[in-house]
């Protein structure tokens, strides 16, 4: 299966670029507990579904709250790292130097691994704010020296170092590690035992201490005489040894001690003063170390009261001494001989190991074993590793240990299996023999072995069982037949295995497979039938309907090819109600097809469909109808085009979808698709162009979502989407920075968020702080208008709407049918008729015009107004307080007013009725303006003169209207208003 998620995918954990639940191109891994909770653990692990933060980095994406910054060639560490990561891996990139800067403020980081790179120089206080780091990696790095480099991390409790090349370790340079418990030096040049105080005094609960391969000839406690130390755990492996020296009860806890590795070319000296200094070590490693046998026996001396497992790996000089030496330690219980060319195993060569429990004598040349080579410990031992050897055949000696718990034979020679192979193995609950050339097993082949729990066949050249499993294995819970050459499972073929849990048959050539092929597998929980040969007939002749309790199921790349949606009558699955992953097989070379409608029927636990790799080109809409707790659904690599909405209405649950490589040119399905707890999204390589606003709100638990490889579109249509992937605080987005427009042309290639779509966005903020205070501007000023400037403005209105009519009505050469516009207040209208009229009229024969008698009914006032003052050589205001305040007198006197002004004729008469205040006259700002330029004629005082006040009003009504500055006309001694 390809990479589909580097270092991770869909951040679940540490993602590799294994198969998802350890799918492994079928292979699982060996030793796998079979129990339902660990198979669902490592399908967890492996399918990449675990928790997540959002944000968008620049170069790393964040995974189970870990910063995964891995092989991107770094230079510098990234500025961008949220604060509240707990973990940071900077692994494999191309940093040289740590300074201050790189890792401030993280003050919840946990972990951090800068394994493999090429750092040569860490600043003091880099990691000053890395309060809550406890595990710090700097393995394979140039570092040659150890400064004070470490202040702030006082929680640090592992702290790996290896493959340095450090000489120089200051005096301090340790002090801040208060609870480092774990502590890696190895392959660095300390060369100098010495060093180990500097590294020592300031550690009080140092656990471990490795030190592997720094050239250290010499290892001695003097300098730490007064000084004991909580070591339980020292590897000086791999050091050319030539002297080791204990002086004082330093380790008083030791209880795993290792000096061994390649074989050295000078004797060490074993210098322990005190037997009882190393009195509580259980495990000693002295694999290729050069001693004679006295020294070995002085060795023993200092452990003959403790020591439980002994390795002897590749020794120098006599082999069969120091086994005899180190079995005659009574509490020894595990020996261990690897690599030193052994090629026989003979009666005496554990003849004084009678305690032996653990025999481990694999990567040898191995090919003969005597068949009673056990026999002084065969009533003790319980482990025998055999493997990486040459023997031809099951050894007969392994016969006679009854007590025999678990068996390892693989990567030998065997090519055979005989019935009486494993027999009086009673005991026997593991049984190695994967990677052998077994072609064959008998029906008798394990017969006897009924408390066998493991059975490891995979990688052999077995065709047939035989019926080897149909007899009864009542505590068989894994059996690994996977990478043979099976072809077919007749009926009951496993009817014996009552009780297993896990059957591995890929990587094999199966194809017939019929009803009862997996009879009496009640209790089977993973069956792995990937790579094989099996066609869509063999899928629906009912050979799946015995696994009652069957809860993983991997069908891929097999031969099952359906060609359209149409129901089909037997649903294979149909029994399998408890079933929870499903995996069916890539149709490569075979066309393009579809799923039957009904395929999942009976699937109504089923959380993860893997369908990838199918060349489906359609899914029926009805096809998860029967699967409603789906949570994980992975349709990737196919030829879908296009997903309706309809598809997802059955399967709301689900939280992990993959689409990519799909030829999807569009994600609109999501808008109606009711996936509210959809979580993470995989769908890169697509043809993706635009992601609209509407499919990211239909997404609102989305914590991940994987979108390279699509062809964007540079232009505002995306606007928005980039400024989410910039900005969004709740949905990761992987690579989002390394998005590429391919469209339009002048933009192909530029990276997506380099965008400036500054121009495409409206703020609303700002428009609604001008909007608001706008509105409070003009509140301001209409009040203030409304205050101060409200007559004013009124009559500026009137003058306007006269301007208009004049405008109006300015060529016309209307003549002018009356001698005077008499405009007064209905109020005066009595004296009007009663003074005016009979004088004017009736005496002086002058033709007046009247609003009450000589209005057009049903024009509009404003029009009668304009037209009557227009019609009349002159117009008579009757002015009064009433006056003043009518707002249609108002508007005549404003007409008749700027006719005087535009046509500079002398066309207004001012007839006061009564006497008017100045101050009353000050809000009538026109008329105040009228009186300081104009004469006035004024009634009270025509009581003693009324002939007089008629006279001159005849005078004025004969006066040429172009003489406008005519002031001869009097009628008071108050000629003009004063003000």
């Amino acid at each position: 299966m390809e990479q589909d998620c580097e270092s991770r995918t869909k951040p679940l954990r540490s993602c590799s670029t294994s198969d998802r639940y350890s799918m492994n191109r079928g292979q699982t891994r060996p030793g796998t507990s079979t129990s339902r909770s660990q198979s669902f653990l490592l399908l967890l692990f492996s399918s990449l579904i675990c928790t997540i933060d959002g944000f968008t980095l620049r170069s790393c994406h964040i995974s189970n709250n870990v910063a995964i910054c891995k092989a991107l060639k770094l230079r510098e560490a990234p500025r961008d790292i949220p604060s509240t990561v707990t973990g940071y891996d900077l692994s494999l990139n191309k940093l040289t130097k740590i300074e201050v800067v790189h890792f401030k403020n993280l003050t919840a980081l946990r972990q951090l691994d800068m394994n493999r790179n090429i750092i040569s120089q860490i600043e003091k206080g880099s990691f000053t704010d890395l309060t809550s780091l406890e595990k710090l990696n700097l393995n394979n790095n140039k570092l040659r020296q150890l400064a004070d480099i470490f202040e702030g991390l006082h929680n640090l409790k592992e702290l790996r170092l290896t493959s340095n090349s450090i000489t120089t370790v200051s005096a301090t340079a340790f002090k801040p590690l208060k609870n480092l418990a774990f502590l890696d030096l190895s392959f660095n040049q300390l060369q100098n035992v010495d060093k180990l105080q500097l590294i020592v005094q300031h550690l009080p609960y140092l656990q471990n201490l490795v030190m592997k391969k720094n050239n250290l000839a010499v290892f001695t406690t003097e300098k730490l005489t007064n000084k004991s130390v909580n070591f339980q755990y020292l590897d000086l492996s791999q050091n050319p040894l030539q002297v080791f020296r204990i002086t004082a009860d330093v380790f008083p806890n030791l209880t795993w001690l290792n000096l061994g590795g390649p074989q050295k070319k000078h004797r060490m000296a074993w210098e322990v003063r005190n037997q009882t200094f190393l009195r509580h070590v259980t495990t000693l490693d002295i694999g290729g170390l050069r001693m004679t046998v006295s020294d070995m026996e002085e060795l023993r001396e200092s452990f003959k009261t403790s020591l439980v497992t002994i390795r002897l790996n590749a020794m120098p000089g006599d082999l069969q001494a120091f086994i005899n030496i180190s079995c005659s330690i009574p509490t020894l219980t595990g020996l261990q001989i690897r690599r030193n060319q052994l090629t026989s195993i003979s009666p005496h060569q554990f003849q004084s190991c009678t305690n032996i429990t653990e025999l481990d004598i694999a990567e040898n040349k191995i090919q003969n074993i005597d068949e009673n080579a056990f026999g002084s410990i065969q009533r003790s031992l319980s482990i025998l590793t055999l493997s990486q050897n040459k023997i031809p055949s099951v050894p007969a000696a392994v016969r006679k240990l009854p007590n025999l718990s678990k068996l390892d034979l693989s990567h030998n020679k065997i090519s055979s299996l005989q019935c009486h192979d494993f027999a009086n193995l009673t005991k026997l609950r593991i049984l190695s023999l994967h990677n052998n050339s077994i072609s064959n097993l008998p029906t008798c082949t394990f017969s006897g072995l009924d408390s066998l729990q493991v059975l490891k066949l995979q990688s052999n050249k077995i065709s047939t069982t035989n019926g080897a499993f149909k007899k009864i294995f009542p505590r068989l819970r894994q059996l690994r037949l996977d990478s043979n050459t099976l072809t077919g499972i007749k009926p009951k073929e496993f009817e014996g295995l009552v009780s297993l849990q896990n059957l591995s048959l890929h990587h094999n050539k199966i194809k017939d497979i019929k009803n009862g092929s997996f009879f009496g597998l009640t209790n089977l929980t993973d069956l792995l039938l990937q790579s094989n040969a099996i066609e869509e007939k063999e899928l629906n002749s009912g050979a799946f309907n015995d696994l009652i309790n069957v809860r993983r199921l991997d069908l891929r790349e097999n031969h099952i090819k359906y060609k359209n949606h149409s129901a089909i009558p037997h649903p294979p699955f149909s029994r399998l109600s408890l079933l929870e992953t499903l995996a069916i097989p890539a149709q490569s070379g075979h066309g393009k097809g579809g799923l039957p409608r009904n395929f999942l029927v009976g699937l109504t636990n089923l959380l993860e469909f893997y369908a990838k790799d199918d060349l489906l080109i359609s899914l029926h809409d009805d096809m998860f109808q029967y699967t409603p707790r789906l949570e994980l659904l992975d349709i990737s690599s196919n030829e879908l085009f296009d997903i309706s909405p309809q598809l997802f209405s059955p399967i709301s649950n689900l939280s992990s979808l993959y689409v990519s490589r799909t030829n999807l040119r569009s994600l609109d399905f999501f808008t109606d698709a009711n996936l509210t707890k959809l979580v993470f999204l995989q769908g890169r390589n697509n043809q993706y162009s635009v992601i609209p606003k509407e499919v990211i709100e239909s997404l609102p638990s989305l914590e991940y979502m994987d979108l390279q490889g699509n062809s964007f579109t540079c232009d505002c249509d995306n606007a928005w989407f980039l400024q989410w992937v910039k900005n969004n605080t709740q949905t990761q987005v992987p690579n989002g920075y390394s998005f590429v427009c391919n469209y339009p042309k002048n933009l192909k290639g530029m990276k997506l968020l380099d965008l400036d779509v500054s121009s495409c966005t409206v703020d609303i903020e700002f428009i609604l702080y001008v909007v608001n205070t706008s509105i409070i501007l003009l509140f301001l000023m209409v009040s203030f208008t409304y205050n101060f400037l409200r007559w004013q403005l009124s009559y500026a209105y009137h003058i306007f709407l006269a301007f208009l009519y004049d405008k109006k009505n300015k060529h016309r050469k209307a003549s002018e049918e009356y001698d005077a516009f008499i405009s007064y207040n209905v109020h005066d209208e009595e004296w009007v008729i009663r003074e005016v009229l009979p004088k004017l009229e009736g005496e002086q024969g002058w033709k007046l015009c009247l609003h009450h008698r000589d209005f057009q009914p049903g024009k509009p006032i404003i029009d009668n107004i304009t037209e009557a003052i227009y019609a009349s050589r002159k117009t008579i205001c009757v002015i009064s307080q009433r006056y003043l305040e009518s707002e249609w007198c108002s508007k005549e006197l404003q007409v008749a007013s700027y006719r005087l002004f535009d046509e500079s004729k002398d066309v207004l008469i001012l007839v006061f009725l009564e006497e008017i205040p100045a101050a009353q006259l000050s809000p009538y700002y026109r008329m105040r303006k009228l009186l300081k330029k104009r004469t006035y004629l004024s009634w009270p005082y025509a009581g003693e003169g009324a002939g007089l006040f008629w006279e001159k009003l005849r005078q004025a009504l004969s006066r040429p209207t172009d003489n406008v500055c005519d002031e001869q006309l009097r009628l008071t001694v108050r000629d003009r208003l004063q003000v």
